[in-house]
């Protein structure tokens, strides 16, 4: 028969709560820190971040509208016009009335722009993975593992 798991102490639980917190810290700098680098691959793609992250949101996310793209960037809606204004001018974003409410516009990224963003992508990822081969075969199991870990929190913050 099992015996009875004690109950952590204060001290315990304080040290648990600690460690936790100093981890979410380690992982939030490490990836700002992370996508900061990766960034610099972007710079190939002549568009600014912001415009990138709104392009971004259209070719994963499906046609929106200005609204919805703007509330899913966290800007203002004339600050997200200026950015769909200038993808558009470069032929990266359409706009497109809505099929079930012709009062409505939805913006979708054109072939161009959703080539150009996955172009970008494959170069951070580029990037990335050799960063990643060049760890010893251990060290991957372990980020593979972190990585399935960091998924988990990211759905359960969503």
């Amino acid at each position: 028969m099992a015996s009875p798991r004690a109950r952590p102490n204060k001290s315990e639980r304080q040290s648990a709560q600690d460690d936790a917190e100093r981890t979410a810290d380690r992982l939030h700098s490490a990836a700002i820190h992370l996508l900061r680098r990766l960034r610099r691959e972007d710079a190939t793609s002549g568009l600014s971040a912001p415009r990138l992250s709104a392009l971004s949101v259209l070719v994963f996310g499906g046609p929106l509208t200005l609204g919805e793209l703007a509330n899913a960037e966290q800007v203002r809606p004339p600050t997200m016009t200026r950015l769909v204004t200038a993808l558009e001018a470069d032929g990266l974003v359409t706009r497109e009335p809505d099929a079930s409410d012709g009062r409505l516009t939805r913006i979708r990224a054109t072939p161009n722009g959703r080539t150009l963003l996955l172009r970008g992508r494959a170069r951070r990822v580029a990037a990335l993975t050799a960063e990643v081969r060049a760890l010893a075969p251990d060290e991957r199991e372990v980020l593979d593992a972190a990585v399935t870990v960091l998924e988990g929190v990211i759905d359960r913050l969503r």
